[in-house]
Order: structure tokens, then C-alpha cells, then sequence
């Protein structure tokens, strides 16, 4: 069984039933902010709506991505999912808070991913390569002064997308992501530490024998793990479940490794506690209770940068956009309407 199969697997798991949560709650939200796509540019149909849909050009035009606007306002936000390798649809619980406030927000799906081109070429899977496709799509869709996003994965690349690119941002937002890799380390041998003593035993035994795909691997993780640390509603929202049907893996075990556990790709040595204090741009960070990522990190993220604020979610997870939605809108929509 290889890992696309144990993370569709770790979502079917807990998806006993339908959803809980709609992938569009449009009783809440603002219908999509509509566009006409302009002339002949040969990624979109000229002259019509599109429903806030534009494929962009990357790599000088080699490959495209998709992007999609929700809502109209003076601030304008783009959200970098996590993974790598996953999609932007387990952020569509935004659709039901950001629009409505009158802020403008764009899913986009990073080369690789989902609605994006999928070339199979493992030599595209760096960071330096996705932070130079985040300031493509940014010169693509016209967005200056603007607020990047970014969850996970995603928060790790919006903080290299700010040391390179700061002068574009209003704001910037670190959601559920710790400065570095040897941060997450720790946090992830304490949470395997909780296990019962038995099941610590045999996950180590496995991590020794690097079996990542092995059927008792993937029950640890599912029934003991990712429903307590990862997204605490159950059944998962179906959007989550979406996404994680989706994810590219080939591109998760580039960048991350074979285990959710372990960092054995080429992010491995990624550290950036010692440069936060060049991040001069207002920023938020959002840490969770029960998150992967020791919310203390956040905390302390904010403290080490020159201006920014730290969210608390006592009841959250790692998708605490989901299991801690109450609190982590107010500190998100806070930060939003502030600036």
C-alpha cells in the first residue's frame, strides 16, 4: 500500500457518515466575486464570466495553475494551502466567514495539485521554486498590498515568500506552522509519546524499518493519531476528506518524506527562527491546543517578529479552521478588518 492509499485511507477512517460540515455553506457566504476573462491569452476562454475561475501561467508560460476569487473588498487576501502535494478544498470553511466580511479572498492551487497542471517531475518539487510560483500568481492576478495566507505547508512557504517578497504585503498570516523543522520534530516525538505503550512500541518498530505503507502503520495513524491531531470533528468535514483524496504524494514524499512523523525530504533542514525578525509586515500566527505544531512556537513566532499578534485556539487541532471554527475566525476576521 503506498502513501496515496494510507492518506484516503486515514480520511475514510473517520468519515463515518455524511459530512458535518458543507463544502459550501452558501446560506453564509457571499456568492463568488465574478470576472470576465479579458483577450486571448490561450489558459482562459476570452469574454466570458468564469465564476472567479483564472488558470495562470508559471514557469514563463511552461505550466498553469488554477485560481478562483470569492467575494469584493479592499482587502484582498491569497491562500496558500498546505501539504505539500494537497489542494486549497479543506480551506473552504473560509468561504463562509472572509467573503461575507467584505474581504476578498483567491483559492489557488500550487502547480502539482488538484485543478493545477500536474507535470511529473520531481525536480519542481523545491522551495525556492514554489515561492517563486507564489510571486507569479501574485504578479498574475494583480494583487499588490496585499495578505498572504498560509496553513501548514502553506504557512511555511508564506514566511519564505515575506523574506523574499515583503514589499507586496499588507499582512501576512502563519497559520498551524512552526519556524523550523527541528521545532516540529520535537513536537511530533512528544505526541507520539501519548500513545499507549504498547502502540509507541510498534510504531517505533516500524519508523526503524522505514514500512510507512504497512496496514499497521495506517491504522496507528488513523485511529489513533490524525483523528486527535489533525481534525478533531468527526466525521471530517468533506471537504478535508476531499482534499486528502486529492493530494499528490509524489510530491508530499519529495518535500516531506514518507511519514507525517518524520522529515526525510528535501525540506529537512529548513530553519528560519533566526531571520523572523526581518518580517517587518503585520502579521498574525494561529496556534492550536491539540496541533501538530506546538502552538508555544506560534506564541513565540509572534513574539520574535517586529510586529505581530498571536491566536489561540484551546480547542483546535491542526485544521482548527474546522474543530476550533468559532475562535479562529475571531482571531482571523480580528486581524483582517484591523488592517
Amino acid at each position: 500500500m503506498d502513501r496515496r492509499s494510507l492518506i484516503v485511507g486515514s480520511a475514510a477512517a473517520v468519515v463515518t457518515g455524511t459530512a458535518g460540515m458543507p463544502a459550501r455553506a452558501s446560506q453564509d457566504s457571499a456568492p463568488p466575486a465574478d470576472i470576465v476573462t479579458g483577450r486571448p491569452d490561450g489558459l482562459n476562454p476570452p469574454g466570458i464570466r468564469v465564476a472567479g475561475i483564472r488558470m495562470l501561467p508559471v514557469m514563463g508560460g511552461k505550466y498553469k495553475v488554477w485560481t478562483k476569487k470569492f467575494g469584493s473588498g479592499p482587502v484582498k487576501v491569497l491562500l496558500l494551502h498546505g501539504g505539500p502535494g494537497f489542494s486549497h478544498e479543506y480551506l473552504e470553511a473560509l468561504e463562509s466567514f472572509l467573503p461575507r466580511a467584505g474581504i476578498e479572498m483567491y483559492y489557488y492551487d500550487q502547480l502539482g495539485c488538484n485543478n493545477s497542471d500536474q507535470p511529473d517531475d520531481p525536480a519542481l518539487w523545491t522551495l525556492a521554486r514554489y515561492t517563486a510560483e507564489v510571486e507569479e500568481v501574485r504578479s498574475a492576478l494583480g494583487l499588490e498590498q496585499f495578505v498572504l495566507y498560509g496553513h501548514s505547508w502553506g504557512g511555511l512557504l508564506a514566511i519564505e515568500y515575506a523574506l523574499h517578497h515583503q514589499q507586496h504585503l499588507r499582512g501576512l498570516v502563519i497559520s498551524n506552522m512552526t519556524a523550523g523543522v527541528q521545532s516540529y520534530l520535537k513536537r511530533t516525538a512528544f505526541i507520539k509519546n501519548q500513545l499507549p505503550p504498547n502502540k509507541l512500541a510498534r510504531l517505533a518498530a516500524i519508523e526503524a524499518k522505514q514500512d510507512y505503507d504497512s496496514p499497521e502503520y495506517q491504522k496507528i495513524m488513523t485511529e489513533d493519531l490524525y483523528p486527535k491531531l489533525i481534525c478533531r470533528v468527526q466525521p471530517w468535514p468533506e471537504p478535508i476528506v476531499r482534499s486528502f483524496r486529492h493530494a499528490n504524494t509524489k510530491i508530499y514524499n519529495e518535500m516531506q518524506g514518507k511519514s507525517e512523523f518524520l522529515v526525510t525530504g528535501n525540506l529537512k533542514d529548513w530553519e528560519r527562527w533566526n531571520r523572523l525578525h526581518e518580517i517587518k509586515v503585520r502579521t498574525l500566527t494561529i496556534g492550536a491546543q491539540y496541533d501538530e505544531m506546538d502552538p508555544e512556537d506560534m506564541k513565540k513566532m509572534a513574539s520574535l517578529m517586529a510586529n505581530a499578534t498571536y491566536g489561540f485556539c484551546p480547542n483546535g487541532s491542526h485544521m482548527c479552521m474546522w474543530d476550533d471554527q468559532q475562535i479562529y475566525f475571531k482571531h482571523l476576521l480580528g486581524f483582517l478588518r484591523a488592517l
